[in-house]
């Protein structure tokens, strides 16, 4: 048989190279690894690679198994399978923010977020703040809202921490979700664990403790916003941007900015480990938790996961 001219062949093996856009990706669990963590990574909700993969949300994950990131396509034929509609690229949900993302339901890895509440109808601002024991204004500031604001159906909330549960919360929650238009605003975009880190150790807190806590909260994704609110690398709250740039920040942060976000984040964790005597873990369990609330009641349960989750992520981003 002739050989094939070296121009035939060249073209034959970039065609072989090329990945295929509808061709899944084959990720090999390391150790940290969770079903939320490598959903987050890709862009894509816990869901979307549960199902793709044929487990549950709360699945496990198995070191040194391969574990396929769908494209968009297959992430979208998987729920569409399951008889769920996807509500955009990476089947996030829909969203007031064009460029913001629902955060995926947590796996077994990471924590929900504290305080997480979903708006029913009827639902006002100042009843839930009565029913949580907290002033109308406080909750506001907390969620970049005017006290007076009419509250849509689907917004997702921060609640304070251990507070009773609202009234509606066991009606069913509504199926869209929607982000108030406050600072920090969730934009699309990464960064590396080393510009977080780098960016952390300017601002006075430990980088690895910070990078672990950037992927912990969002898989280094500036789009996520949680279900309590929190938005960008570092998953900070309305009212802890606005009280970090007012007493922390030595020049005002962008708060389109994914680097601004995780000097925001750095500068409040720096603060923390100030306020616990450079305790780590304390600092840690007060970024999710509160530190007001871990000193008043002690680490909830899903505090104690969230921190042991945080110090074992530490040590392999080098701390």
């Amino acid at each position: 048989m002739r050989p094939l001219p070296i121009s035939i062949l060249a073209a034959a093996v970039a065609l072989l190279a090329a990945p295929s856009a509808h061709a899944h990706v084959v990720h090999t669990v390391s150790p940290g690894d969770t079903l939320w963590s490598i959903a987050a990574n890709a862009n894509m909700t816990t869901r979307t690679v549960a199902l793709y993969n044929g487990l549950n949300e709360s699945s496990p994950v198995v070191i040194g198994t391969s574990i396929k990131v769908p494209s968009v396509a297959e992430g979208q034929a998987a729920l569409q399978a399951a008889g769920i509609t996807p509500a955009g690229a990476g089947a996030s949900a829909s969203v007031t923010t064009p460029s913001a993302q629902v955060a995926p339901t947590p796996s077994a890895g990471a924590p929900q977020p504290l305080g997480a509440y979903v708006v029913r109808a009827g639902d006002t601002l100042s009843a839930l703040a009565a029913q949580t024991g907290v002033p109308t204004a406080q909750m506001a500031h907390m969620n970049g809202l005017s006290p007076t604001a009419h509250l849509l159906t689907g917004t997702v909330l921060k609640l304070p921490t251990g507070a009773p549960v609202p009234a509606k919360a066991a009606a069913p929650a509504p199926a869209t979700r929607v982000v108030p238009a406050a600072d920090p605003v969730p934009t699309a975009g990464r960064l590396s664990a080393e510009q977080v880190k780098a960016i952390a150790a300017q601002h006075g807190a430990p980088a690895s403790l910070a990078a672990a806590i950037a992927w912990q909260e969002s898989g280094f994704n500036n789009a996520m916003v949680s279900s309590a609110n929190a938005r960008g690398v570092m998953q900070v709250m309305p009212g802890t941007w606005d009280w970090v740039n007012r007493n922390l920040a030595s020049s005002p942060l962008n708060p389109q900015s994914a680097a601004d976000n995780v000097r925001a984040g750095s500068l409040y964790l720096a603060q923390l480990l100030r306020q616990t005597g450079g305790d780590q873990r304390l600092a840690a369990a007060g970024y999710y938790q509160g530190l007001s609330s871990v000193r008043a009641r002690g680490m909830f349960d899903d505090t104690k996961r969230y921190v042991d989750n945080v110090l074992a992520l530490s040590g392999r981003f080098g701390g």
